[in-house]
C-alpha cells in the first residue's frame, strides 16, 4: 500500500459571498517510509504508478510546456459554477506568472457531475481538439456560462461556439454525432470516483519528486502560488 502523509493548510479561503470553503491537502509519497513498512520496492513503484495514472489519465491536451517541471491535473465540470469561478479569478493569473513563463503545465480532466449538457460540452472540448482547439474551446464554454443546467450548453450553441472558434463544422458535427470521445469522459469519471472526489473542481498539483498536493475547491491564486513556489524549491 502506497503511504501517504496529509498536512492541512489553515486557513481556508472563501470566495466571495455563499462561496463553498476548501482546504488545501499536501500529500506526500514517502518512498523512505514505504521502503521499511512494504520491501517490495516494485509493488511500491507499482502503486504510486497506479495513483499517477489515476490522476493524469484521459485527459485533455498540456496547456504550457511538456518540460514544466509542475504538472497541474483540473478536475472540472464546464456547468459548474466553482469551475467558472476559478476559471474568471484565478486561472489567468496562474498561465501568466507559471504557464506562460514555463514552470507549470495544465490538463483539464472531466467530471460531469451536473446533467447531460456538462457530459455535450465536454465532448464538444474534445471534438475542438481534433482541429488543435481544446483551450480555445474551454475557454468560449466558461466565457458562455449562464448558470446550471440553463441551457447555454445546448447543443445549438455548442455549435455556435465552434463557429465562433473556425472549426470546421462538418467535421465538428460528425465528432459530434458519432461520439467519439463519450468513453475517455467516462473513463476520467472513473478515475475522479476512484480518487474519491466528489464535487467540482479539485486539483492535483505534481512535482518532478512525484509529490501530489490536492487542492479542493476554486481556492484564490495564493493559495496555488504558494504551492508551486514550495515544488519549485524543493
Amino acid at each position: 500500500m502506497t503511504i501517504l502523509t496529509l498536512k492541512l493548510h489553515w486557513p481556508s479561503f472563501g470566495i466571495g459571498i455563499g462561496t463553498m470553503v476548501g482546504i488545501a491537502v499536501v500529500l506526500f509519497f514517502v518512498y523512505g517510509q514505504m521502503l521499511e513498512k512494504n520491501p517490495d520496492s516494485t509493488q511500491v513503484q507499482s502503486d504510486t504508478q497506479t495513483t499517477l495514472d489515476l490522476i493524469t489519465g484521459n485527459a485533455s491536451p498540456e496547456l504550457g510546456s511538456k518540460d514544466a517541471p509542475i504538472t497541474m491535473v483540473e478536475f472540472g465540470d464546464y456547468q459548474c459554477y466553482y469551475c467558472n469561478q476559478f476559471y474568471h479569478k484565478t486561472e489567468s493569473d496562474i498561465v501568466k506568472n507559471y504557464i506562460d513563463t514555463g514552470k507549470v503545465r495544465l490538463v483539464f480532466k472531466d467530471f460531469t457531475i451536473i446533467g447531460q449538457d456538462s457530459v455535450n460540452a465536454a465532448h464538444a472540448a474534445h471534438c475542438a481538439q481534433e482541429q488543435g482547439k481544446f483551450w480555445q474551446y474551454h475557454d468560449t464554454l466558461y466565457n458562455n456560462w449562464a448558470g446550471e443546467n440553463t441551457g447555454w450548453a445546448s447543443s445549438s450553441n455548442l455549435l455556435t461556439f465552434a463557429k465562433q472558434e473556425s472549426l470546421d463544422i462538418n467535421q465538428f458535427n460528425q465528432c459530434m454525432s458519432e461520439s467519439r470521445y463519450v468513453k475517455i469522459i467516462e473513463d476520467s469519471m472513473s478515475n475522479a470516483k476512484d480518487l474519491g472526489l466528489t464535487g467540482t473542481p479539485d486539483f492535483f498539483i505534481i512535482g518532478t519528486d512525484h509529490s501530489v498536493t490536492k487542492v479542493v475547491g476554486a481556492q484564490p491564486y495564493e493559495v496555488f502560488d504558494e504551492i508551486f513556489k514550495s515544488k519549485l524549491k524543493s
